[in-house]
């Protein structure tokens, strides 16, 4: 077998490999041989099979096998030969002429074929002990507690039956059943009974609400809405429907909770106890906040001291994930790139700068964890999916079955573990200070992150 470099561009290889027929043949050989021992056939002794028999019943499946079996060992030939890191799986190109495969596989002629390759380039890892960052901080203080307890206060605040005669107002809740229609037939998911809706709470289309102020219990009246155009229901969105609604009972909603019953009210046994809960998950959120702040800010630091060619076609790969996504983003807001301040040209270039570092950064990532044996464990991966199960009341079982049986699904959820694990370790390298800031400056611009991060 003869295995000949014929380009090397970039991060791209490509090879010729020529295997002489004698080798396909000694192969196959081998290979029959291996098969005569376990093989049953009527007329036959166990193991006495002829090879010759064998070859005429079996010997283009078993050439097509050895063949298969010969490129996988070459390519990792190659690799290890020359120190590749792949990007991606070998491209294998087989001769296309039917006939000149058909004499390959009977074992009439010599094999030859091209494999091309993608690598990783050779990533310089920076100094993390040079990278210097801030932490941003804030403290919980007793005035967002109080307001915090306050919402919540007037979220669980009780409703109270209306006087007979009285209308609906906005701020009330009414129990209603309804049944729409489009065009004069009724619809999936259309109709529903005794649904409690808060009058200007924005749980339901727009105007459906707003159409029940003024209405009595028991009165029945027309509402009509055209659903927005980007309604998850495609079959819905930007029509027209008529819902028939009945308005059974009319609420209004009484004194806020506060003090002991609000704490009761959300099953917790003292207005104290709430308070501590309240806390701590606020102090979670602050810290969470810093946390993004920091990671973004060390994976532009990380993008600054890695500068290098990336896999094109893993770029390519990630640009069009990103730019399906923009597509779809665009067409269910009904919006164009001109409505954005963008041309579709100028925005395919941003968004192939985004792909290229969210690629280096993986890898940079990726090297990062190779380099210092950061691995997560089956445990760590075990509780992200219970996790996500939970989110599934009654369906956990099938959530953990389809991780189960997808190889790709459960690289999706241990990927962010690593990335974390790793933006951990450099942490605990870096320069980091402590810089104490408001709620609103730990906050602020969140919105305007840029994708990329």
């Amino acid at each position: 077998m003869q295995v000949t470099q014929t380009n090397a561009e970039g991060l791209k290889h490509e090879f010729q490999v020529f295997v002489p027929v004698a080798d396909l043949e000694s192969r196959l050989t081998d290979r029959l041989a291996q098969i005569k021992d376990n093989i049953r056939l009527n007329g036959f002794r166990p193991g006495k099979v002829p090879i010759a028999h064998l070859r005429r019943l079996y010997g283009r499946s078993v050439m097509a096998e050895a063949i298969e079996e010969l490129v996988r060992e070459t390519n990792a030939k190659i690799v290890s030969d020359h120190g590749f890191k792949l990007a991606l799986d070998p491209q294998v190109k087989m001769p296309e002429d039917k006939e000149e495969i058909e004499q390959v596989v009977s074992g009439k002629t010599d094999l030859s074929y091209t494999v091309s390759l993608e690598v990783v380039p050779t990533i310089e890892l920076a100094d993390f002990k040079s990278i210097q960052l801030e932490r941003l901080t804030t403290e919980v203080g007793k005035d967002e507690v109080a307001a915090t307890i306050q919402r919540i206060g007037e979220q669980n605040r009780p409703f109270l039956g209306k006087g007979e005669g009285a209308k609906a107002e906005t701020g009330d809740r009414v129990t209603v059943s309804f049944t729409g229609t489009m065009d004069g037939e009724t619809f999936e998911g259309g109709s529903a009974e005794n649904i409690p809706i808060v009058i200007g709470s924005g749980a339901f289309i727009a105007s459906f609400e707003e159409q029940l102020v003024g209405a009595a219990a028991g009165e029945t009246r027309s509402v009509t809405v055209t659903f927005p155009e980007n309604y998850l229901a495609e079959k819905l969105a930007g029509k027209t429907a008529v819902f028939e609604v009945t308005i059974s009972s009319i609420e209004t909603p009484g004194a806020a909770l506060a003090g002991e019953e609000l704490a009761k009210a959300v099953g917790l046994e003292s207005i104290e106890r709430l308070e501590s809960v309240v806390e701590e998950r606020m102090r979670q959120e602050l810290a969470a906040q810093s946390r993004l702040k920091i990671k973004r800010t060390l994976l532009d630091k990380l993008d600054e001291l890695h500068r290098f060619a990336a896999p094109p076609t893993l770029v390519e790969e990630e640009f069009k994930n990103i730019w399906q996504a923009i597509l779809d983003d665009l067409k269910s807001q009904n919006r164009t790139f001109a409505d954005e301040g963008t041309t579709e040209e100028k925005a395919q270039e941003e968004y192939r700068g985004i792909a290229d570092r969210r690629v280096r950064l993986g890898l940079v990532l990726a090297e990062i964890g190779d380099k210092n044996n950061i691995k997560v464990a089956d445990e760590e991966i075990a509780r992200a999916v219970a996790e996500r199960s939970r989110q599934f009341p009654g369906r956990e079982q099938e959530i953990w079955e389809y991780y189960r049986k997808a190889p790709a699904a459960l690289a999706q959820v241990r990927a962010p573990i690593f990335e974390d694990k790793v933006v951990d370790f450099i942490l605990e390298l870096a320069q980091v200070t402590d810089k104490p800031v408001t709620r609103e400056e730990l906050f602020k611009d969140d919105e305007a992150e840029s994708p990329a991060a």
